[in-house]
């Protein structure tokens, strides 16, 4: 019988980091987004500041963008614990500096535009080295239920840290800023909890850019692994919704940031009980089958919410497309990990990172600009249909998906991950 991972005290501390920073990220991205659009509407029309707005995405994409193929060699040959302790720090900071400029009231776009590029520069390292390190902290029997039980951690942060951001804010700026901090400071201090884990022996045999390459090769001809990373990539960038979140609160459902908190943490909502779901229940059989079908369904949700003028309904369209966002998640980084090489996890991770940071921040980018030029309910409804689409063309280009009934790997030849622990 597999281990439940919260036997394991490393996984442990592991979950609670990634549950207050997840909080604390996306209460930031939150009201870095309220405040952007609000000093952009001092001065321009709606669709004018939903094209600024959609460019914090861009700001974050970016760094992100050249950095990944760094950040995976990184993840790759340096103890993944420090790396997350280290880029949970600069976050920190930068939080306390947005906190201390809105304190003073010396806030500024190109200052909110510079938090953004550092946090992008932050995630770019950040998003490998928690990837990886994950499945060193469990005995694989255990890695998908791993998979559930740490995406609970996110779900819930993506459930609270809206809303905290939102009603904090309303409350007070500083008083939300304080809040973000101490819970970046939170999850630096149970990172350090964790204790050593076993780090994959460095390739020195081999010249860095070559590594590099190699997990890019890694990836281009697992065709598994290409259709479930490339499918996540466009049907995100299409169809996501929640850049133009603050346009729906304040101009088109007319709800205010306290409103806006409760959209924002729709998503979450429907993700964390379907997460909860499969840590009790994991899902073993037919996954291609039924991660396809999610897809359709978080785009038919998409579409709902888009052309959607009554809050409750929107409300419960962003419930839906978070629980069918889940489904793919949770088949998605169980494909990807348990398909993956311990030693070569840190740069499978930075490219399937490229392509999440691809399809959300950069996502966040072309809803801006399509925003500017259909409207905000133009530019969601294209996206949905647009995703539908795809996910019918991916299904035909990659059989594998559809063939896929199990998580392992016909093979079997990836190596076991160790975590530390003793075995029941």
């Amino acid at each position: 019988m597999a281990t439940h991972p919260f036997r394991i005290a490393n996984f442990r501390s592991y979950w609670l980091s990634r549950l207050s920073g997840t909080i604390a990220q996306t209460a930031l991205a939150i009201v870095i987004g309220w405040q952007v659009y609000g000093l952009a509407r001092e001065t321009m029309d709606v669709r004018q500041a939903a094209f600024l707005l959609g460019m914090i995405g861009a700001a974050q994409f970016v760094p992100l963008f050249l950095l990944t193929p760094v950040t995976g060699l990184v993840a790759d040959s340096v103890d993944r614990r420090w790396i997350v302790r280290a880029t949970t720090a600069v976050i920190a900071l930068v939080a306390a500096f947005l906190g201390v400029l809105t304190w003073l009231g010396e806030l500024t776009l190109p200052a909110l535009f510079f938090a953004a590029v550092v946090i992008g520069v932050v995630r770019a390292f950040t998003g490998p080295a928690y990837s990886a390190l994950a499945p060193n902290l469990v005995p694989r029997e255990s890695l998908p239920t791993a998979i559930a039980i740490s995406s609970i951690a996110w779900q819930v942060g993506s459930i609270a840290g809206p809303s905290v951001g939102g009603l904090l804010y309303a409350i007070h700026p500083d008083v939300a800023y304080a809040t973000i901090t101490g819970l970046f400071v939170l999850a630096l201090a149970t990172m350090f909890l964790i204790g050593p884990v076993p780090q994959p022996p460095a390739q020195t045999d081999k010249h860095p850019l070559t590594r590099i390459l190699d997990g890019f090769q890694y990836v281009r001809n697992n065709r598994l692994v290409l259709a479930t990373i490339t499918l996540d990539l466009f049907v995100v960038l299409l169809a996501g919704a929640t850049a133009l979140l603050p346009i729906y609160a304040r101009d088109i459902l007319h709800v205010g940031a306290q409103g806006l908190g409760v959209l924002a943490a729709g998503m979450g909502i429907g993700a964390a009980v379907t997460a909860v779901w499969f840590s009790v229940r994991p899902m073993d059989s037919n996954v291609g089958t039924k991660m396809l079908i999610a897809v359709v369904v978080f785009a038919v949700a998409v579409l709902t919410f888009g052309l959607s003028t009554s809050f409750p309904l929107s409300l419960a369209a962003l419930i839906v497309a978070g629980g069918a966002d889940m489904v793919s998640v949770y088949v998605r980084q169980s494909l990807i990990q348990l398909h993956t090489p311990d030693e070569m996890r840190g740069r499978v991770s930075a490219v399937s990172q490229l392509t999440i940071s691809a399809s959300n921040e950069l996502g966040e980018a072309e809803s801006g600009l399509m925003a500017s030029l259909l409207g905000p309910v133009g530019a969601v409804a294209f996206g949905g249909i647009a995703a539908i689409v795809v996910t019918l063309l991916w299904a035909r280009l990659f059989p594998e998906l559809r063939a896929a009934r199990t998580f392992d790997p016909p093979d079997m030849l990836q190596i076991e991950p160790q975590h530390g622990e003793a075995k029941p």
